[in-house]
């Protein structure tokens, strides 16, 4: 029972990181054409890449 319970926590944990991975990385695109931000974009596209579940995640061990 335990096991599945982890299973399911981790599943929504790894759907809620690449959903916020996703709006940084639009937010960093959007930042770079519409406001002209570079840095400022390529800094969201990182940390979007940080957090990613599918990547590089800051919150592995």
């Amino acid at each position: 029972m335990l096991c599945g319970e982890l299973s399911g926590q981790f599943t929504l944990m790894a759907t809620l990181l690449w959903i916020i991975a996703v709006v940084l990385v639009i937010s960093g695109i959007y930042v770079i054409l519409a406001r002209r931000d570079i840095l400022w974009g390529i800094v969201l596209i990182v940390l979007g890449f940080l957090v990613g579940p599918g990547g590089v995640s800051i919150f592995n061990p």
